[in-house]
C-alpha cells in the first residue's frame, strides 16, 4: 500500500512543463440536430458545496431558473470536446426525491426528450433510509411519462455514492459497514427499479465508480482520519456531498455511459479539470476509474 501511495503521489505532482500545456481544442461539433438531455435530481446533480455548482451555467438550461451548471454543465463540456452536439437541461432541487419532482415539477419537464437522467435522494427514502419502494415506483412513473412523450426516449437511473457521514458516524443503517456497501445498496435499488419498468433503459454506476476509486487507492475512503498523501478526497467539507473531484468522476461516468465513448479519450489536458483546479494526473486517474467501472458493468 505504501508503494501504491508513493506512486500516486509522484504522478499527482505535475512538472512545470506539463502544467503549462493548453487543453486540447474541442473537435468540430456534429452538424446533426442537437440531442436533448434532461437531468432531474437534487444537490448531487447540482454539484452543491463545490465550484461545480455554478460552473459554466450559461451553457445549459436550468428549468427552474436557479442558475446552476453542475454536473450537467461538465457533461456538456465533455461532449463539446468530443465533437458531439447535446442540448443540456436540468431540473433540480436540493434535498428532494424523485417523488417531489414528479408531483411538484412535472409541468416544467413533461415534454419530449432524447435522454433523461434520474437521480434519487442519497438514502433513497428520507424517513426510511435504504427503503427502495418509493424509488422503484416514482422512477417507473417518470420513465413512463417520458416514453409517452417520446417513444424513443432513453431513461437512465443514476445511483450515487456512499456518504462518509452515513458510514463513519453512528445513527445510520450503514454505520460501521464497509464504505462500499451504501453505494452497492443504491445500485441494487436502481437495478430493481429498472427490472420493474420497461421504460427504464439503463444505469449510470456513479456510486460504483466511487467504490473503485477507493479500492484502487485513487481516493481516500475515510476523510475523518485525514486524507492520505497522494489520494483524492471525493467528498466536500460536510463528508456528504461531492468535492470537485467527486463531481468530476460523476460527470465522467455519465459521459461514458450516455455517449458510449471512452472517458479516457478526453485526456489529461481536459478543459474542465484544468478550469476546476484538478491536475493532469488527477484528471487521468479519474477518467481511468470511470472507464474501468463502465467496462465492468457493461450496458446494464
Amino acid at each position: 500500500m505504501k508503494t501504491v501511495l508513493l506512486a500516486l503521489a509522484a504522478v499527482a505532482v505535475a512538472t512545470p512543463a506539463t502544467a503549462q500545456v493548453a487543453p486540447p481544442p474541442a473537435r468540430p461539433a456534429s452538424a446533426a440536430p442537437a440531442r436533448t438531455i434532461l437531468f432531474i435530481g437534487n444537490s448531487f446533480t447540482q454539484g452543491a458545496h463545490s465550484p461545480v455548482r455554478n460552473y459554466r451555467a450559461g451553457t445549459v438550461t436550468d428549468l427552474n431558473g436557479d442558475g446552476y451548471g453542475g454536473v450537467p454543465a461538465l457533461f456538456k463540456l465533455f461532449t463539446e470536446q468530443a465533437g458531439l452536439n447535446y442540448a443540456v437541461s436540468l431540473e433540480t432541487q436540493g434535498g428532494r426525491s424523485l417523488g417531489f419532482h414528479l408531483t411538484e415539477r412535472a409541468a416544467r419537464f413533461n415534454r419530449p426528450w432524447d435522454v433523461v437522467v434520474l437521480q434519487e435522494y442519497s438514502t433513497l427514502d428520507r424517513r426510511r433510509p435504504g427503503d427502495p419502494a418509493a424509488y422503484i415506483r416514482d422512477a417507473g412513473t417518470l420513465a413512463a411519462m417520458f416514453t409517452r412523450a417520446n417513444r424513443n426516449a432513453e431513461v437512465f437511473l443514476m445511483p450515487t455514492w456512499s456518504r462518509a457521514d452515513q458510514v463513519w458516524r453512528s445513527g445510520s443503517p450503514w454505520s460501521g459497514t464497509p464504505v462500499n456497501k451504501m453505494a452497492d445498496d443504491l445500485f441494487t435499488a436502481a437495478m430493481r427499479a429498472k427490472a420493474a419498468s420497461r421504460d427504464i433503459d439503463g444505469i449510470i454506476p456513479v456510486g460504483l465508480a466511487w467504490n473503485r476509486a477507493f479500492s484502487t487507492g485513487v481516493a481516500d475512503p475515510n476523510p475523518y482520519d485525514g486524507v492520505a498523501f497522494g489520494q483524492l478526497d471525493l467528498w466536500s467539507y460536510d463528508q456528504y456531498h461531492g468535492s470537485t473531484a467527486g463531481y468530476y468522476l460523476e460527470a465522467l461516468t455519465v459521459f461514458g455511459r450516455i455517449t458510449g465513448l471512452d472517458p479516457r479519450t478526453l485526456g489529461p489536458n481536459e478543459r474542465g479539470a484544468d478550469e476546476l483546479g484538478l491536475s493532469n494526473a488527477q484528471a487521468s486517474a479519474l477518467q481511468r476509474i470511470a472507464y474501468e467501472t463502465l467496462q465492468a458493468e457493461g450496458r446494464r
